[in-house]
């Protein structure tokens, strides 16, 4: 009988024998461990004891170009990132570049061509020995200025320039220099003894006050220096002033006073004078109007009339003059004037104690007094310019009780001069009216035919009576203080 042939096994058996466990793969359950109580006491007690782990933190890789790091690391430049390192080694932006900045580099230059001023490049390509010879004609005003045109002058010509303006015999040339800066500074001023700017004290509150009052503009070394013109005993007008008020008319407030400050009305405090002074600008140039009044008697003598005149401290006019009011007319003019003014009012019961005679002309005195032909007319000074006006006015004395006796004649000397163009102390108009010695200045060939009278009271309106002008010193004759027709 022949073997029996293995059967075959159908697809499911064969599944089921793929799924079937193997031997000793059988997953089976662990017994739970048994509870030690005793154990779990011990390892309490002994984590009492023991300090808390500290957890170990992992490190994070630094960007060295991330600027929020923080850290003794961000400040080393280490890398712990290789991708960031990688990455570092390529341009992060594109004007890093050669062309780029190449590029930059010639923009640069072509702008800096643009800005610099037409002929500079003509300028550079002439020889030096030739702008040598050229400045050789010019002052040390005209070189510096040169040089501070562009910098391509100053390279040229060197900073030797600037350093000559220092030399003692160039500071009126270094005041020429620093002058048209007043537009640069209007906290300061040029002070031209010392050739710098000094800054204000007292901004844009500078006034005039008697000369006993401290009165500084600014912290001078040398104030004794600073140049000044004389307007009535006691009062001068500092030539820092005159700055101020033509800064402020030319740049603006800011950088000085207005004219209308320097006005001012006063009384004289040694005598019965009262004063009362004027500015005016008028074609760049800054004109002074001071009007001086005294009551006086008539009949004075001699003596009494220069009382009634002169200062006794240095024995000069109550009222304002210039440098020159000694060489002339001027005093004797006043005399003049004082002498027309009629003898005081006397009733017949008075004459009539001093004796049977009556004048009524003395009870009754001219009340309207016109001058004679040598005090009427205007004068002008021959020296500076200067006008001066001599009138007797009938005014009311507010400060006499007598009601009957209260309009006295008054003797009034008004003055006009021109002060310049108040640039410097060194212009010819400031100058001449404040240096006794000749300046040169001739004012009858200066001024035009309309005198300073009429072209200061025009701008108010007013009209001055018609009037001759004289030369206050037609003799042309030059004392002083060394003749004794002025006392």
């Amino acid at each position: 009988m022949s073997e029996a042939s293995p059967k075959k096994m159908g697809f499911r058996s064969r599944l089921a024998s793929a799924l079937k466990p193997k031997a000793g793969k059988k997953l089976t359950k662990e017994p739970p461990p048994a509870y030690d109580y005793e154990a779990e006491v011990l390892d309490s007690l002994n984590q009492v004891n023991k300090a808390p782990p500290t957890p170990v933190q992992q490190k994070k890789p630094i960007n060295f170009y991330n600027k929020n790091t923080t850290g003794v690391q961000a400040q080393t430049g280490e890398l712990w990132d290789e991708a960031e390192m990688l990455h570092s080694f390529l341009r992060r932006d594109s004007f890093d570049s050669l062309a780029s900045l190449d590029r930059e580099h010639r923009n640069n230059r072509t702008a800096w061509d643009e800005s610099r001023k037409r002929g500079e490049s003509m300028i550079a390509s002439l020889p030096p020995g030739l702008w040598e010879h050229i400045t050789s004609y010019l002052t040390p005003t005209d070189h510096a200025n040169l040089a501070f045109s562009c910098k391509t002058f100053h390279s040229i010509m060197g900073p030797g320039v600037f350093s000559a303006l220092n030399l003692p015999e160039n500071r009126q040339y270094k005041c020429d220099f620093l002058l048209p800066m007043d537009r640069l500074y209007p906290d300061h001023l040029l002070c031209f003894p010392c050739a710098v700017y000094h800054r204000r004290i007292q901004k844009g509150q500078e006034r005039i006050k008697h000369n006993h009052t401290l009165n500084p503009i600014f912290n001078c070394p040398n104030p004794k220096l600073q140049s000044k013109a004389r307007i009535t005993p006691g009062w001068t007008l500092p030539f820092s002033l005159v700055q101020l008020a033509f800064r402020a008319e030319r740049y603006g407030p800011e950088y000085g006073i207005p004219v209308e400050s320097l006005n001012k009305r006063y009384k004289c405090r040694s005598s019965e004078w009262t004063h009362q002074t004027r500015y005016y600008f008028h074609k760049g140039h800054l004109l002074l109007r001071v009007v001086s009044t005294c009551f006086a008697e008539g009949q004075l003598p001699p003596s009494m009339q220069r009382h009634l005149l002169y200062w006794r401290e240095d024995y000069t006019p109550y009222f304002s003059v210039c440098a020159h009011w000694r060489d002339g007319e001027l005093m004797n003019l006043c005399k003049c004037a004082l002498s027309h003014i009629p003898p005081p009012r006397a009733p017949i019961t008075q004459q009539l104690k001093s004796g049977p005679a009556i004048h009524l002309a003395l009870r009754n005195p001219k009340v309207f007094i016109s001058l004679c032909s040598e005090c009427r007319p205007m004068r002008r000074c021959p020296e500076c310019p200067t006008e001066y006006l001599i009138e007797l006015k009938l005014t009311e004395d507010k400060n006499d009780p007598d009601p009957f006796n209260r309009f006295k004649q008054a003797i009034v000397v008004t003055r006009w001069s021109d002060l310049g163009d108040g640039r410097s102390p060194e212009s010819p108009e400031w100058k001449a009216c404040i240096q006794e010695e000749s300046s040169g200045f001739d004012s009858f060939k200066a001024l035009s035919r309309r005198g300073l009278s009429g072209t200061f009271e025009a701008q108010s309106g007013v009209t001055i009576p018609g009037q001759r002008m004289l030369s206050l010193n037609p003799a042309n004759v030059k004392e002083g203080e060394e003749g004794h027709n002025w006392y």
